[in-house]
């Protein structure tokens, strides 16, 4: 069991580094697009860090989270307009460094990559304080709320880490253009949190309560 899904893991990264590569490199018409590099490097080398320790550590979640598929229609239709978000924005990038629209200035895209890395660092803490979560809406057997460590501060700080995450992502490229492609995802990421939640107090015993504990979804303060 453990040999297939290493090698799942490793075809689904390989591709991951595929497609991300020929979205952003091909559009630049060059190998020579340093923010592109940038982007692969704190990317994928966390990516393979994360995945590793997830293979020996906590398989069951690798295999859940290599194998979810939404099944929502509501959820899907989000899953739908992320690729598209992404797709726009990396071959956006490329472009943008190609003919040197509104190129960012070095000293952002490296402000992007620690950004991106910080996010990355909130990520692995929500996996470790949340033995529960999934990449699709789901209740799983025996599943209670988590209410300590960040869900104490809001109530979905996955989503909180992967704001900043995908936010940070056109800096690192240098593409002003591309950030504003990428300032959709704020939008998107609402309508799967309502929707999610309307999911969660229907089906979760204390959610209901929980939501009255901890006032913000998304960000301390202000949503």
């Amino acid at each position: 069991m453990m040999n297939k899904l290493l090698v799942a893991a490793l075809l689904k990264f390989l591709m991951g580094v595929l497609l991300v590569g020929l979205l952003i490199f091909l559009p630049a018409g060059t190998l020579a697009f340093a923010g592109g590099w940038l982007l692969m490097g704190v990317l994928f080398i966390p990516m393979l860090f994360v995945g590793s320790v997830l293979l020996f550590k906590a398989p069951d979640l690798l295999k859940k989270r290599l194998s979810a598929k939404e099944s929502d229609g509501a959820q899907q239709k989000v899953v739908k307009l992320s690729g598209l978000m992404f797709l726009a924005g990396f071959v956006v990038a490329g472009l943008d460094f190609r003919f040197a629209w509104f190129p960012l200035p070095a000293a952002i895209r490296f402000a992007g990559a620690a950004l991106f890395l910080s996010s990355y660092v909130l990520y692995g803490l929500v996996l470790r304080q949340n033995a529960y979560l999934s990449r699709t809406i789901e209740i799983r057997e025996g599943q209670k709320v988590v209410d300590t460590g960040l869900y104490a501060i809001v109530r979905h700080p996955m989503y909180s880490a992967t704001l900043v995450m995908f936010l940070s992502m056109p800096l690192v490229l240098g593409s002003l253009i591309s950030f504003f492609i990428f300032l959709f995802y704020p939008l998107i990421i609402t309508c799967r949190i309502k929707n999610e939640e309307r999911f969660l107090e229907e089906n979760l015993f204390g959610y209901s309560e929980y939501k009255t504990k901890v006032k913000y979804r998304l960000i301390p303060y202000i949503w």
